[in-house]
């Protein structure tokens, strides 16, 4: 597959935007702060529901706007859609799908697939756990869309919870004769059930992601050191599991409520619910040791890329994909030349020349390696000029 179009009206820095496209290599060439990563950032966002960049949606949208608009038109095979994304902060989004009536944006995951390289990838080796969920998280959804749900769901019950584990805590601290906790147990039971199917899925993806990962690194640093990954839930350490453990999701539902009761008093005394996949890790290892805090700048790197390219190899089996999908994600390659030693640029350039399609940001045309040199556009002061 890949994006034939894209249109922006209001989204970050642009007014109204038209930038068609090609399969093969498309560079955005112009200097920092011209709109470039924008650009690919709306890709991303049509994919994923999210930016690379930012947590929440009101910085896309252009300072005096109420709204930004994302329109794209993919193609795959012989057939096209056309998803367009209105972007309201404090609102829910909306969407629609080839021009029909307004549904949930989630309703239009998986028409567009992408994996996007940037500088912000640094931080799923040497950042906090949140970022390494988050990579899971949208691979998850971009295989499996209705995880969407399961996952906004996950984030309500989490706020309900936690709003009730610190009324319970005040109440308490104001020696009131007694507390009723039959409201937590409810909650205790949906944060189970929820968080159960997500930890599940998570493993999963894990196990699947692991040789890829391993085969990626090996070839982006010349066979410098094993990587490794183990999913590390916050659960193994109340019950004293093994990392890693496989468990069906009615054993995993089980696990939670017995380590949340062993947990009930501290996250009454903290107002926070203290275990669940919202507290749960991606371990990353190099030679058997962690890769936060031993690796060096230039294995962190190496690491970095070999997530992204497990993600886009693992997109491109559809092994496990919730529905049928044809052709590979679109490759988006955010600055990240710039950010790399010749060695790795040269080897993750031969790696992602033949995908279907890929584009790149650059400040200057040398910026992009030889083996992905393909159309150009300019973009400078909000505007895109194809250079033939």
């Amino acid at each position: 597959m890949h994006v034939a179009h894209l249109s922006l009206v209001d989204f970050r820095s642009y007014t109204h935007v038209e930038l068609p496209l090609d399969p093969g290599v498309t560079a955005l060439i112009g200097p920092n702060g011209q709109g470039k990563t924008n650009l690919v950032e709306a890709i991303g966002y049509v994919a994923t529901l999210g930016s690379h960049r930012v947590p929440g949606d009101a910085p896309l949208v252009r300072s005096g706007a109420d709204r930004a608009l994302v329109r794209m038109r993919a193609v795959r095979g012989d057939r096209a859609a056309t998803v367009e994304l209105e972007i309201t902060p404090g609102k829910a989004n909306r969407a629609r799908l080839n021009g029909g009536s307004p549904v949930r944006a989630r309703e239009v995951l998986g028409i567009v697939r992408t994996v996007l390289f940037a500088p912000e990838d640094l931080a799923l080796v040497k950042g906090d756990p949140d970022g390494r969920r988050r990579y899971l998280d949208d691979l998850l959804v971009q295989r499996t869309p209705r995880l969407s749900g399961v996952l906004s769901d996950l984030d309500r019950v989490l706020r309900q919870r936690s709003a009730l584990l610190k009324t319970a805590g005040t109440a308490m601290r104001a020696h009131r004769q007694s507390v009723d906790l039959r409201t937590l147990d409810v909650w205790d039971s949906k944060l189970a059930q929820i968080g159960a199917q997500v930890l599940v899925a998570r493993r999963a993806l894990v196990d699947q992601l692991r040789p890829h990962v391993a085969q990626a690194y090996e070839q982006v640093s010349s066979g410098q050191g094993a990587a490794d990954l183990t999913y590390k839930a916050s659960l193994d350490a109340v019950l004293e599991l093994e990392p890693g453990t496989q468990a069906g999701p009615d054993l995993v539902e089980a696990q939670l409520l017995e380590a949340m009761g062993q947990l009930r008093s501290k996250e009454i005394e903290r107002g926070t619910s203290l275990v669940g996949p919202h507290r749960d890790d991606l371990l990353l290892e190099l030679g058997g040791l962690p890769a936060r805090g031993y690796a060096s700048h230039g294995e962190s790197w190496s690491f970095a890329l070999a997530l992204r390219l497990a993600s886009y190899r693992l997109l491109t089996e559809g092994d496990g994909l919730e529905f049928e999908q044809d052709g590979e994600p679109v490759l988006l390659l955010d600055d990240v030349f710039a950010e790399l030693d010749v060695r790795r640029r040269d080897r993750l350039a031969e790696l992602v020349a033949g995908a279907g399609q890929v584009i790149i940001t650059a400040a200057v045309p040398q910026d992009v390696p030889e083996p992905l040199v393909g159309a150009r556009v300019d973009v400078m002061g909000g505007e895109v000029t194809r250079v033939l």
